[in-house]
């Protein structure tokens, strides 16, 4: 599995109605894309946007990057609509889970 996070923070003055129709259409886009596993989204109480899209492989993520029109909304992103944002990514992170099962 290939993780990647996007941390980001919006600009106060962005066009809220352009924003959202654009990353409907980028999460629609992404789960076509081969090797797309998941994708969820947070928002923290002081506006920082968290996003967690899991992949099969690290080329599948990166082919995402370069899908054409992904492209346009990564510049859209900087020129338009971001003032701040921070990509992680890592291979097989280290995983521990935990499943409550009630025993009654």
């Amino acid at each position: 599995m290939y993780l990647v996070v996007f941390r980001n923070r919006k600009r106060a003055d962005i066009d809220q109605v352009a924003y959202d129709t654009e990353a409907l259409r980028m999460e629609e886009l992404a789960a076509a894309q081969p090797g797309y596993i998941s994708f969820k989204g947070f928002q923290a109480d002081d506006g920082e946007v968290v996003v967690i899209s899991e992949w099969v492989d690290e080329a599948a993520a990166r082919a995402w990057g370069q899908v054409a029109e992904h492209r346009v909304a990564q510049a859209n992103g900087r020129g338009s609509y971001y003032s701040e944002y921070t990509i992680y990514a890592c291979e097989n992170p280290r995983i521990h889970q935990f499943q409550y099962k009630d025993a009654r």
